[in-house]
């Protein structure tokens, strides 16, 4: 199923290279962890701030709320929030969850982050 983004509130709709998707694996474990706090109308947000070995870092935290300035992105009913600041260091990502011999964990493809950290969980612009 392809991904749709509407904007939330009053926020303006994305222009084309504003979006963010979230693979097939993101979108399953988003679903699971939903189910396990038994709230299906909890959305993944997922924010970015200064800080982070790399000089920015990813916040990820379930909500119920949007605000005016968040943009919504669906993929297989999931749904992932992100503010409008976020979405310009976002632009063009996919959000992935990832399961291998090291762990289990969702990673960020940023097609705008010229570094990250060895983690994944910082990166510089």
């Amino acid at each position: 199923m392809a991904d749709t983004a509407m904007a939330g509130g009053t926020a303006p709709n994305p222009t084309p290279g504003r979006v963010l998707s979230l693979s097939e694996s993101a979108a399953r474990r988003v679903a699971a962890l939903r189910r396990m706090e038994g709230d299906e109308t909890l959305m993944l947000r997922i924010s970015v701030s200064g800080g982070g070995c790399s000089g920015f870092q990813y916040g990820f935290s379930f909500d119920n709320l949007r605000n005016d300035d968040d943009y919504v992105f669906e993929r297989d009913g999931v749904q992932v929030v992100v503010d409008d600041v976020s979405l310009d260091l976002l632009a063009g990502a996919e959000i992935d969850f990832v399961e291998d011999l090291m762990g289990a964990a969702f990673q960020i493809r940023n097609p705008n982050a010229s570094s990250s950290c060895g983690c994944g969980s910082s990166f510089a612009v």
